[in-house]
């Protein structure tokens, strides 16, 4: 749970600057894979990502711009990727501009629960963090370069002069 916007600001920062390196990795053609038929695709787990944002901060009170969860998924991956950076720097300006660190501390009904706002912020982020994996996952079968988040991909050992991990 954060306990200040600036840790949440700092947070929130690395954490949109890793989901637009995964998304810079999408291709059109990406988009329609999946992990197996009835499943979310790559397109529809990216624009998952970017309509979780205004949704759940609805819930708080806040207004995000971005698309609702009625918006179809686009078909060319940079347009997911505008409306994913468009949509999480609204967000980011909505929170520090409209929240304090005592805010963080209120609580709002989610989900049948109660959440204090600072949760809120983390269980966002998280979210996203958990939908980055599976986008990576559906990125190797879809034949592309996954970019390291958390530390190097197996194709970027290379380049910090380390051999590639065995598996």
């Amino acid at each position: 749970m954060f306990r200040t916007i600036d840790d949440f600001k700092r947070t929130w920062e690395q954490t949109q600057g890793d989901t637009l390196k995964i998304l810079d990795a999408l291709t059109d053609e990406s988009l329609s894979q999946s992990v197996a038929d009835g499943h979310r695709t790559v397109g529809r787990i990216a624009w998952h990502i970017v309509q979780t944002i205004p949704e759940m901060m609805a819930l708080t009170g806040l207004q995000v711009s971005g698309p609702d969860d009625k918006t179809p998924p686009p078909t060319d991956a940079a347009a997911i990727r505008k409306s994913y950076a468009d949509t999480a720097a609204a967000f980011l300006r909505e929170v520090t501009g409209k929240w304090s660190d005592e805010t963080l501390q209120q609580t709002d009904e989610l989900y049948g629960e109660t959440w204090a706002r600072g949760l809120t912020l983390l269980i966002i982020i998280v979210h996203e963090v958990h939908h980055r994996g599976q986008l990576t996952v559906l990125m190797r079968q879809a034949g592309l370069k996954v970019p390291g988040v958390f530390g190097p991909a197996k194709e970027e050992w290379a380049t910090f002069g380390a051999p590639v991990p065995e598996i």
